[in-house]
């Protein structure tokens, strides 16, 4: 299916390694030009020059999205490079996941305040490019922790918070043309990543978490990106406030 997204204008934050830099090179090989960024200039860099190699134009900075008005200074100037976005994806998460002040704080900063200063950073450039061309979409990156608690945690209930604002952005934009969903991953492994560690450092929990799911397997970066690609494309256009969960029938809830 073409998704037309060729000639695109997307940016992904936190779009250097993992379901980021999966998202950022899938939506290139659809014909998109992505811009990232994340907090490791070197990764950045590596990162833009992979991407730009699959024949599309990209850029990106070091840049930590807790800082409001550094995130939107570059979300500016992007959309100077780039003659505008049409696309938002805010993947970066803290993944603080014990119960303490420190780690609510860090989920805060940068789960939530990031999400809402890209958000509101690019909303002026998203609804010119929604009058332009009828279609332009904001996609949150949460989790499946936000439908599941085997304990305390402030990991969950701040990217359950993701949940709630986009379908707030939803209903109060869709007449502008914008929209916004939520894709909520599973286990995800990479080399690097989260579950990574944890096969190395505490094996009995990975191998509890691969029984749990019925697949056999864990998700990887590209399962995500698919989803989060199809979402924020014009294909998906009837498609807004919506909560996607892509994790191998490893949750039990059932969404009505």
């Amino acid at each position: 299916m073409d998704l037309s997204l060729k000639g695109k204008r997307v940016i992904v934050s936190g779009g250097t390694r993992g379901i980021g830099r999966a998202v950022a090179e899938t939506f290139a090989a659809e014909g998109a030009n992505v811009a990232i960024c994340a907090r490791n200039e070197t990764q950045v860099a590596e990162a833009v020059a992979a991407i730009g190699a699959m024949g599309v134009r990209s850029t990106g900075r070091a840049v930590d999205i807790s800082n409001g008005p550094k995130l939107t200074e570059w979300i500016g100037d992007v959309a100077a490079d780039f003659g505008g976005i049409d696309i938002l994806v805010s993947n970066p998460g803290a993944m603080a996941i014990q119960n303490t002040p420190e780690a609510w704080r860090q989920n805060f900063d940068v789960d939530i305040m990031g999400a809402l200063y890209a958000v509101e950073a690019a909303k002026p450039f998203l609804a010119q490019a929604a009058s332009d061309h009828g279609d332009a979409s904001i996609v949150l990156i949460s989790t499946v922790s936000t439908m599941e608690s085997d304990g305390e945690s402030a990991y969950g209930p701040m990217k359950s918070a993701l949940v709630h604002m986009a379908k707030g952005i939803a209903r109060q934009h869709a007449a502008k043309g914008i929209r916004a969903n939520v894709v909520s991953p599973g286990t995800v492994y990479f080399k690097g990543g989260v579950w990574n560690m944890i096969e190395q450092n505490m094996p009995d929990r990975y191998q509890h978490a691969m029984e749990r799911n019925p697949t056999g397997r864990m998700g990887t970066p590209q399962d995500i990106a698919n989803a989060v690609v199809f979402l924020a494309s014009p294909r998906a256009s009837y498609i807004t406030g919506a909560n996607l969960t892509v994790d191998g029938a490893i949750t039990r809830r059932v969404n009505f």
